[in-house]
């Protein structure tokens, strides 16, 4: 196929989801792989960040930047370029994020899913489509997933202090989280309370942990209870 051929069935492509764009619930999002910049928006979506196609694609990469939180997208970015790397049929990526057409406006929540759009002659992903469907600000998923992205932020700012605990000391912040006394984790462990009084003292001053609040944090973030 040539790339004349090629350009021509990609605009096809998007010419036929313009026509139903507007009587979608989600935003539209086309981009080019290859450049990482916006191929095509739908109209709903441009009217969001109140700009228009043209600039959205001089934008370049900085498109990215401009809109998107980036507390999330350390998360959903890799999984992304992932999909695209393993290139496999029907496969997608979904997850919440955050948009804004401006600093001066709050972040709003979207529930987004990825997926490669259009390949090139050799079968290699060249474009992907992204639909954004907005989350109601009165919807009680809001709430979940701020406390999700809080722990999650917790977790990369924290994963180097939990990778210096040993093995036997993640055992005992597992049964800390979960409130054990110093007698009932030596018993479950088969251990004397005076070393299991030390793994405390010790996992208390390698977390910096200043209250059970912390200490439970911690467990709670890299799932040990």
């Amino acid at each position: 196929m040539s790339i004349p051929t090629m350009e021509m069935e990609l605009s096809t492509k998007i010419a036929q989801l313009e026509l139903v764009s507007e009587d979608l619930p989600a935003v539209i999002i086309i981009h080019n792989i290859l450049t990482q910049t916006v191929e095509y928006m739908s109209p709903w979506g441009q009217r969001i960040l109140r700009t228009n196609l043209q600039e959205l694609k001089d934008m370049g990469i900085a498109y990215f930047h401009r809109f998107f939180n980036p507390a999330e997208m350390d998360d959903y970015v890799p999984r992304i370029m992932q999909m695209i790397q393993e290139n496999k049929e029907r496969e997608f990526v979904s997850f919440f994020h955050q948009v804004r057409p401006s600093a001066a406006d709050e972040w709003q929540w979207y529930l987004g899913a990825t997926r490669i759009f259009f390949r090139n002659a050799d079968g290699l992903p060249t474009h992907c489509i992204t639909f954004a469907l907005p989350v109601e600000q009165a919807h009680y998923i809001n709430a979940k997933v701020n406390r999700l992205l809080e722990e999650n932020t917790f977790l990369r700012a924290n994963k180097h202090i939990f990778g210096g605990l040993t093995h036997r000391e993640k055992e005992v912040l597992t049964l800390m989280g979960l409130g054990r006394n110093t007698a009932e984790m030596a018993t479950q462990l088969n251990i004397s309370e005076k070393t299991v009084s030390t793994h405390r003292r010790n996992i208390k001053n390698k977390l910096h942990a200043q209250s059970s609040y912390d200490v439970t944090r911690f467990a709670q973030a890299f799932d040990l209870i």
